[in-house]
């Protein structure tokens, strides 16, 4: 599987995000990839007082575009995460997996809500306007089973195991990590899921926008079942594209059994 992963620029004109999202997701097409995916809040600022205008109903024109796109180009999408409004007026935080016919196969809502307030540095809280999802996510493709979540949803070792447990040989994260958090955990946190798991971990970001007053560590992210950074991305827009083989989690499993050597009668 050849796998694209777009660091974009995130700006404040919703249509123009849009449109650079689709110019990304055709090059990256076009250069072969088989699953490309977006980062979080693609469409829109990272800001949770702006979350409300921006908002997509499940059946919005942004992604039945999107939808058309994958469509078109026989890829698998992950379309990032946009605010989702739901029929009863919550807000999520959601991400939508779409497959080579446009159809949307499965949708992750971020369980866990960002919430931070460190002395001199980063304040935020998605609560202030988001909800919570309640479900893991996990996929099937004709290549194997992948599991998504978002951002802050990460942090938390027994939903990647989850995610594993279910089948996931991929774990593939939209996120946003800022400029306190990102140096410190951003790379830990995905070799870490990586190793502990035995699987591909991927991470999607935006690229740093220094005018926002939510800056992105950007740092886009592939690490292979071993904890090998296969491929990182600095600050800025770039692409990440590298060809995968799930061959590996078995193989890797096979030779450092961790998995099977659970005592899950203990823990």
């Amino acid at each position: 599987m050849k796998i694209a992963a777009i660091q974009m620029l995130v700006t404040d004109n919703k249509p123009q995000n849009l449109a650079k999202a689709i110019e990304q997701i055709t090059a990256a097409a076009n250069a072969g990839a088989d699953l490309v995916v977006l980062p979080e809040m693609f469409l829109c600022p990272y800001q949770t007082e702006l979350f409300p205008q921006y908002a997509e109903r499940p059946d919005g024109p942004y992604i039945e575009k999107l939808a058309a796109v994958a469509n078109d180009l026989q890829i698998w999408l992950i379309a990032g995460s946009i605010p989702e409004l739901d029929e009863d007026g919550r807000l999520y935080n959601t991400s939508y997996v779409i497959n080579r016919s446009g159809e949307r196969v499965a949708r992750h809502r971020k369980i866990h809500l960002f919430s931070i307030n460190v002395p001199g540095g980063q304040v935020f809280e998605e609560a202030e306007t988001l909800s919570a999802g309640s479900e893991a996510t996990v996929f099937e493709t004709e290549l194997g089973k992948i599991g998504l979540c978002i951002c802050f949803d990460f942090r938390f070792p027994e939903l990647a195991r989850q995610m594993v447990l279910s089948g996931a040989q991929m774990i593939i994260v939209p996120g946003a990590f800022n400029q306190t958090t990102g140096p410190a955990h951003w790379e830990l946190m995905f070799r870490s899921r990586a190793v502990d798991n035995q699987i591909f971990t991927l991470g999607c970001a935006p690229a740093c926008n220094t005018d926002a007053s939510y800056q992105s560590f950007g740092h886009s992210i592939l690490v292979d079942p071993w904890g090998t950074v296969v491929d990182q991305l600095e600050y800025e827009e770039d692409l990440l594209t590298a060809t995968i083989d799930f061959a590996l989690v078995e193989s890797i499993r096979q030779a450092l059994p961790l998995l099977k050597n659970r005592r899950t009668d203990l823990y």
